[in-house]
C-alpha cells in the first residue's frame, strides 16, 4: 500500500493536466469533521451476505466483474452486484472454482439478466477462467482459504491477489516512473471489511492502509467538490464524452491525484477530530454521493482496472 501512496504523490507533483487543490481540501474537511457521514455498505441492498464462505466468494466473482460498464449507458454495478446475488441464490454451485472456468459470455449475460454483449465481453471471461483456474489450483478453489491466508492483514491479501491473479495487477508507467493503483485489488478487501462488518472473514488489522478506489466516478465528484481542477483539455474532453486512452498521462492523472487529495483529506479530517478516518469510509461516502448526482460528467476509459 506504500506504493500505491508514494507513487500517486509523485503523479500530483508532477502532474500537467489534473490539480489538487488543498484550499479545497481545506473547505471539505472542515465540512466534515463534526458529522463525518456514515454510509453502509449495501445501502442498496443489492449483494449477496450469508455470514460464512460463499459470500466471500461472491465478492472475489463481484470484483474480477467491477470495471468499465459505461459504454453501455443502460448498465451499472447494480445489474452485476444484484444478478450475481440471484445467481447464487438460485445455484449455490454457480461460483465454484471449476465452473468459472467455463463461463462463455451468453451464460455470463444470462446471469445479469442482460439483453445484449456486455462491454470488455471476452475480458469479463477470461477473467473469470483465469480466478477460476488459480482459485483451484493455490487455494483448494475457496476465495475463503486466499483470505484466511492473509493473516488478517488487508495489504497482504492485495500482495496475495495481485500476484496470484494477473488482472489485478492495476499498475501503469508514467512519465517514466511505475504508478500502482491496485483499485479491484483493494475493493475486495474493502468488500469484506464491509459485508462482514470487520469481523471474520473482514476482520484485518490494518484496514486503515488501504486507499480509495480510483475509479470513475471519484474524481468526478472530488473535481465538483473543489478539491480537483482540471486542464481546459481535460475539462472539454469530458464534457464531450470523448474516451480518455488507458494509460495516458490523463487518465493516471484522473486517478492517482484522486487518490493522493483523499489521503490528504483524510489526514487532514483527523487531525481536527482527533479520530481515525478511513480511506474506505471516504470512498463509500464519495461514491454514494457520485451515484445521487445524475448530471456528473465522468472521464471515459476502456479498461479491465475499473
Amino acid at each position: 500500500m506504500e506504493e500505491v501512496r508514494s507513487s500517486t504523490a509523485w503523479v500530483s507533483t508532477h502532474s500537467s493536466h489534473v490539480t489538487v487543490d488543498f484550499s479545497g481540501i481545506e473547505k471539505v474537511a472542515e465540512t466534515m469533521k463534526n458529522t463525518l457521514p456514515k454510509v453502509e455498505w449495501d445501502f442498496e441492498g443489492i449483494h449477496y451476505f450469508d455470514n460464512g464462505p460463499l459470500t466471500v466468494q461472491y465478492l472475489l466473482v463481484l470484483d474480477t466483474l467491477n470495471f468499465c460498464f459505461w459504454p453501455d449507458e443502460d448498465l451499472s454495478y447494480d445489474h452485476l452486484a444484484s444478478g450475481l446475488k440471484a445467481t447464487l441464490e438460485s445455484d449455490k454451485t454457480a461460483f465454484d472454482a471449476d465452473r468459472l472456468q467455463k463461463y462463455t459470455g451468453p451464460q455470463l449475460r444470462k446471469m445479469l439478466n442482460w439483453p445484449r454483449p456486455l462491454p470488455l465481453e471476452d475480458e469479463r471471461v477470461r477473467l473469470l477462467h483465469e480466478v477460476g483456474l488459480e482459485l483451484e489450483r493455490s487455494f483448494g478453489g475457496k476465495a475463503s482459504k486466499l483470505v484466511e491466508s492473509c493473516d488478517k492483514s488487508a495489504a497482504k491479501l492485495v500482495t496475495l491477489i495481485a500476484s496470484h491473479f494477473p488482472g489485478f495487477r492495476d499498475h501503469t508507467v508514467y512519465k517514466g516512473h511505475q504508478i500502482f493503483l491496485y483499485k479491484r485489488a483493494q475493493i475486495f478487501a474493502a468488500d469484506l471489511w464491509g459485508a462482514f462488518k470487520g469481523q471474520g472473514y473482514g476482520d484485518f488489522e490494518d484496514i486503515s492502509s488501504i486507499t480509495i478506489f480510483a475509479d470513475y466516478i471519484v474524481p468526478a465528484v472530488l473535481q465538483q467538490l473543489g478539491v480537483l481542477r482540471y486542464s481546459s483539455s481535460v475539462a472539454s474532453i469530458i464534457k464531450k464524452n470523448t474516451e480518455i486512452t488507458s494509460g495516458s498521462d490523463e487518465e493516471v492523472e484522473l486517478r492517482a491525484c484522486s487518490v493522493y487529495a483523499v489521503e490528504q483529506m483524510k489526514d487532514l479530517i483527523s487531525k481536527k477530530t482527533g479520530k481515525q478516518v478511513l480511506s474506505v469510509e471516504l470512498d463509500l461516502w464519495l461514491w454514494a454521493f457520485g451515484i445521487k448526482c445524475p448530471s456528473l460528467q465522468h472521464h471515459r476509459t476502456l479498461s479491465i482496472y475499473y
